[in-house]
């Protein structure tokens, strides 16, 4: 579904390519304003946030949709976010190849965060063969809830769960790219940006790993989910 810019002042395109600069490289909206001005468009730093607010999150939406398929072996892990002085929770999971399965921001940890995040990454990976978690009480109640949601309808082979620290480094490691970015913003002033821009930087993320078909071009694959 094509992603409206009805009553953008500026075009698509340049729209995009902000978003775009921003969620790849470490650049601060001040930064990518002096960028752009020095190609010719003028638009302040203001404006840039509201882009990425706006946009990220809706290009991230449609990426989930087109990615490649992925290994059914998986890892799932959750790394902390601060947004307005407040601990946050991203939860993420890779294959065990370390491909992007799906990425959601939850304020809180627990059971029902858990559960709904991996109800997500069902819709839109199908069944996984197994799920490698770290200990956490939460995860292993969130994935014996989906258990039990798939064989009320009729799905007798349950998804296995494997609580084994080791085998999850590779989405702890994973986390990395998304922390380095991170850590050069000033700060999420709400859940919502936070929100939007931590899934443009995934979706920028998984272009670097080539997990989209099409465009060779980083930027032109980024784009083309406004289409």
């Amino acid at each position: 579904m094509a992603i409206s810019f009805k009553g953008a002042h500026f075009p698509k395109d340049v729209i995009l390519f902000a978003v775009f600069l921003y969620v790849r490289y470490g650049v601060s909206y001040r930064d990518l304003e002096e960028i752009l001005a020095e190609r010719g468009v003028n638009v302040d730093h203001a404006t840039l946030n509201r882009w990425v607010t706006k946009y990220a999150g809706q290009v991230a939406a449609e990426a989930r949709r087109r990615k490649r398929p992925v290994d059914r072996s998986w890892r799932m892990d959750e790394t902390y976010v601060r947004v307005k002085g407040r601990w946050v929770y991203l939860y993420r999971a890779v294959d065990k190849f370390g491909k992007t399965l799906d990425f959601m921001l939850s304020r809180r940890r627990n059971k029902a965060a858990a559960t709904k995040f991996f109800a997500r990454a069902l819709e839109t990976n199908g069944m996984p063969r197994k799920i490698v978690i770290d200990k956490s009480g939460a995860n292993t109640a969130g994935i014996n809830e989906i258990n039990r949601m798939l064989k009320r309808f009729g799905c007798s082979v349950p998804i296995k769960m494997v609580r084994i620290k080791y085998l999850n480094n590779i989405v702890e490691q994973d986390h990395r790219f998304i922390k380095r970015r991170i850590r050069l913003m000033l700060g999420f002033k709400s859940f919502e940006a936070a929100a939007s821009t931590l899934a443009g930087i995934e979706v920028a993320s998984m272009i670097r790993k080539g997990q989209f078909r099409g465009e060779v071009c980083p930027f032109k694959q980024f784009a083309n989910f406004a289409i």
